[in-house]
């Protein structure tokens, strides 16, 4: 009888302590979601606020830098690239000769090719050029790729007189409303019933410089736009 008794009042007891847990985990849920809960929402959504501005104020920056630095990696590359390639021409000569010095052959490249203009501004090297291109002329594809390359020289060539392209403008084509850029190649005058007009020989780039198409353009139709032939080419 001393045992049951003293396990119903152990059992009384703790059902008690149980049912006295129980109303505080009540009572503090019911605090948590009164008044604690609406504060966890709203600190959640500034985290995540704060983190979208952070997010976008970095990416914003990351292409910015991008912006700023890819075109002067790609200028270093392809300048450092140039200087190994004419490099190349004469360092085999000088690595024959057990001389090994990184920049040697560009320099001997461009001290070479300052002699070659010299001479070929002189009689006999114009007329060793002139051999030079009859022979080129008379070779079927040759020719061709020649003779655009001659022109695109031609045009950024410092002797004003030989220029092949005269003029950077601007024309109607290909149809109303739509412009394309091009280089006036010549000028002509057309004679016809209602009089004379003056026609200029316009060469439209296609896909690039050395590919293109000749109009006849009225010179009241051509734009001009404050830029050089150089600066033409830059842009086409």
């Amino acid at each position: 009888m001393t045992t049951s008794l003293g396990s119903r009042r152990s059992i009384q007891v703790e059902s008690a302590s149980d049912r006295l847990e129980g109303g505080e985990y009540a009572i503090f849920t019911k605090f948590f979601k009164t008044w604690l809960y609406p504060f966890k929402e709203f600190s959640l959504k500034g985290f995540e606020a704060f983190h979208k501005v952070v997010r976008s104020w970095a990416s914003k920056k990351f292409m910015t830098g991008c912006v700023i630095l890819f075109p002067i990696a790609i200028t270093f590359y392809f300048t450092w690239w140039f200087i190994h390639f004419v490099d190349g021409f004469f360092s085999p000569i000088y690595a024959q000769l057990g001389i090994n010095i990184f920049g040697l052959g560009f320099i001997t490249s461009v001290t070479f090719i300052f002699f070659v203009g010299v001479f070929m501004s002189s009689w006999v090297g114009a007329s060793v050029l002139g051999i030079g291109e009859w022979i080129i002329k008379r070779m079927p594809l040759v020719r061709h790729i020649y003779n655009a390359s001659k022109q695109i020289s031609a045009a950024i060539s410092p002797d004003q007189n030989k220029q092949a392209f005269k003029e950077a403008v601007i024309i109607r084509h290909p149809r109303i409303g739509e412009y394309a850029f091009g280089f006036i190649t010549s000028s002509v005058s057309l004679q016809s019933y209602s009089g004379q007009e003056d026609l200029y020989c316009v060469y439209v780039p296609t896909n690039h410089l050395y590919i293109g198409d000749i109009f006849m353009v009225n010179s009241k139709d051509v734009i001009r736009p404050n830029l050089s032939v150089r600066e033409g080419i830059g842009n086409s």
